[in-house]
């Protein structure tokens, strides 16, 4: 497949991102924004596992939308050590 800006693809492995319209293409990645809201960068020697997808299935994120970045924190639980009797 020929990846170019403003392909429209899917990922044959992520169903769940939905469609992706290409916006930018160097000769080791291509940076994608998906359906899902968000921006995944798709390495070239990986770009056999896009497929072309009907334009109109791409709906893009409105930009008057906020987007919330969610952090993943886990919180650390001190161990306690117990007294031997």
């Amino acid at each position: 497949m020929n990846i170019k800006r403003g392909t429209v693809v899917s990922h044959s492995g992520a169903i769940a991102w939905g469609t992706g319209k290409v916006v930018e293409v160097t000769p080791l990645k291509a940076t994608i924004q998906f359906s899902d809201g968000i921006i995944r960068k798709i390495a070239s020697s990986h770009y056999t596992i896009l497929q072309p997808a009907d334009p109109a299935s791409f709906v893009p994120i409105p930009e008057n939308v906020p987007t919330v970045k969610v952090r993943a924190t886990t919180k650390r639980v001190k161990k306690v050590k117990t007294a031997e009797v």
